[in-house]
């Protein structure tokens, strides 16, 4: 399970001699790799922090090579854009949730990679690796938090169960399904009580129904972290990296909360797009993106969890991601092949018995 591999493998990188990584730090800057690459990866603060640690350094490292990031939206989105393009790819890497890339996989989308291409897969914590299977593995872990509004909410909020008190009637943003958030979410509340997701959803389901009229919006646009700094709700779901940092950003304004009921790992993957234009270069990025000055210029910047299993990140900042020992501990295993299965289903179940409850 990623919360036991995860809390061993990160206390080892900290503590030790670490070997150095298969992209040398300060190299002679690689100028046989050249042409033009297209990133697809998320928008906003993403896009701001992922290109200022990310793309901006690589292109330092490759000087031949220009990357063009582009929002890609939303990960089912982005899986769409490759289904269009499959006979004529416009794009080369793809950055997207790993319960969607694998869909891509199976559908011979994007490209296997192998150490001998992307030499960074052997420095990779195991289950980074597994996530992709033979194809492209985590770049980053995140897990599923409630926000909410420090100035009114108070006393802060300190469990998932609080959702349900009176006061917070109306003033609730719930990401619903087919976003992950909502399936994520369902997790939880089954958890919470008592209950194997695995086995049945039907507890979960019946709380969600009892929150409905909670909620004021089961899309929240642009999104809770924004609605909550606007006054136009008080509490939503997030997640913890894009949480961590706005957090600073509105000088603790937003609180962050990852429940003592548990919470659910959120795995991107990093995915090279079979047939795309550029291979060399795409692979390069591929392989700088998952190396050690990358994941921690980005964990460190940004608190995503770490896939690299030999970045060196500052105690301060790990303490803040799905990597420290403590958020591990509260970390509910998710089979998300499974998941895959009856996506479709929970989609539904959300759609007739809880979304429309909250409109009764």
């Amino acid at each position: 399970m990623i919360a036991k591999w995860l809390s061993t493998a990160a206390l080892i990188a900290l503590a030790a001699f670490v070997a150095p990584s298969a992209q040398a730090q300060g190299q002679t800057p690689n100028t046989a790799v050249s042409g033009t690459i297209t990133l697809v990866a998320y928008a906003g603060i993403f896009q701001d922090n992922y290109v200022a640690t990310v793309v901006e350094p690589f292109q330092r490292h490759f000087p031949n090579v220009r990357v063009n990031y582009f929002p890609g939206g939303t990960s089912a989105q982005m899986l769409g854009t490759a289904r269009a393009q499959r006979n004529d790819p416009q794009t080369d890497v793809i950055i997207m949730d790993a319960s969607v890339s694998m869909i891509g996989n199976g559908e011979g989308l994007f490209e296997r990679l192998t150490p001998a291409d992307v030499p960074s897969l052997n420095e990779l914590f195991p289950e980074a690796r597994a996530a992709g299977g033979e194809f492209g593995p985590a770049v980053t872990f995140d897990h599923l938090v409630l926000v909410y509004d420090t100035q009114r909410v108070q006393p802060p909020l300190t469990t998932l169960r609080q959702l349900w008190d009176p006061s917070l009637r109306g003033q609730l943003g719930v990401s619903a399904p087919p976003n992950i958030q909502g399936l994520a979410l369902t997790v939880m509340v089954a958890k919470m009580e008592g209950a194997d997701y695995r086995q049945t959803i039907d507890p979960a389901i019946r709380r969600l129904r009892e929150l409905a009229p909670s909620v004021q919006t089961f899309d929240p646009s642009p999104d809770g972290y924004t609605l909550i700094l606007n006054g136009a709700i008080r509490v939503a779901t997030g997640w913890n990296a894009r949480a961590q940092l706005i957090h600073d950003q509105s000088q603790g304004r937003l609180g962050v909360l990852l429940p003592p009921e548990g919470s659910v790992y959120q795995i991107n993957t990093i995915n090279v797009t079979r047939g795309g234009r550029n291979r060399a270069a795409a692979l390069a990025f591929t392989n700088y993106a998952l190396g050690q000055e990358a994941q921690k210029a980005f964990t460190e910047r940004m608190f995503y969890g770490p896939t690299n299993a030999r970045a060196q990140i500052s105690p301060a900042a790990l303490a803040r991601t799905a990597a420290s020992p403590e958020n591990q501990a509260r970390m509910i295993p998710v089979d998300w092949s499974w998941m895959a299965t009856v996506r479709d289903q929970w989609n539904n179940r959300w759609r007739r018995e809880v979304i429309a409850a909250g409109s009764r």
